[in-house]
């Protein structure tokens, strides 16, 4: 579960930036984002790979 609070607070966090490269045009916040979706996309990797881990232990 700590790592899908992480990912929440990631989603969180990047908010500001998006709203900044989509409404105002800012394509250093767009790098940001960027950046920070490569981290959720790894993040999501790894959960991924726990539950798949916990599943089939419990078989």
């Amino acid at each position: 579960m700590e790592k899908f609070s992480k990912v929440k607070e990631l989603l969180a966090s990047i908010e500001a930036d998006a709203e900044k490269f989509y409404n105002a045009g800012n394509n250093a916040a767009g790098t940001r984002v960027r950046k920070a979706m490569q981290d959720l996309k790894v993040l999501a990797q790894d959960i991924r790979t726990e539950v798949t881990e916990k599943k089939n232990s419990g078989k």
